[in-house]
């Protein structure tokens, strides 16, 4: 299967948060901002394999600053690496006030998805080929990432693990 490069993924999504979309003391609520990044992590998994695909696992999210009403909320998603079906896409959030021209990182994450075929089974997907030296760390650390989540989510035994061991070992 041929590679595609990790810029064919890349996309971008703007929200404005409404009153519908915060909490009591008015900023966005995280359960929103978590829908919107699944929304753009989706998107970018279904535009690198061209099938239809479904959310395995979402990494830590940590909220750095809040994002208040009426600012608005700069999503962007890439691939960082395919794995035989599965993929990981990285997620850098943004809140903008525009009144004050400011804008500010709120948080990341990384999301998993499995490409499905026609009767709903994991399905191959393509491999990434990154270019940039950004995408070229995502990708490189992407395999300890996978192992970490494989071994919290019970699937993959702590000593079968060598690139996350790595991590612990230095």
């Amino acid at each position: 299967m041929e590679g595609k490069k990790a810029s064919e993924s890349f996309v971008v999504m703007n929200e404005l948060v409404l009153p519908n979309d915060t909490n009591s003391y008015g900023g966005l609520m995280g359960g929103r901002l978590m829908y919107w990044m699944d929304i753009a992590a989706a998107i970018s998994a279904m535009r690198h394999c061209n099938k239809p695909c479904m959310t395995v696992s979402v990494d830590n999210i940590s909220f750095k600053y809040p994002i208040k009403l009426g600012n608005i909320v700069h999503i962007e998603a890439k691939m960082t690496r395919a794995f035989t079906t599965s993929m990981e896409i990285y997620i850098k959030v943004w809140g903008e006030d525009s009144l004050q021209q400011h804008q500010y990182a709120s948080n990341e994450a990384y999301f998993t998805f499995v490409a499905l075929d026609a009767n709903n089974r994991p399905a191959p997907v393509p491999p990434i080929i990154p270019e940039t030296e950004e995408e070229i760390k995502h990708y490189e650390a992407a395999m300890q990432r996978r192992q970490i989540r494989l071994v919290l989510g019970g699937k993959m035994k702590l000593d079968e693990a060598f690139e996350a061991k790595a991590l612990f070992n230095q």
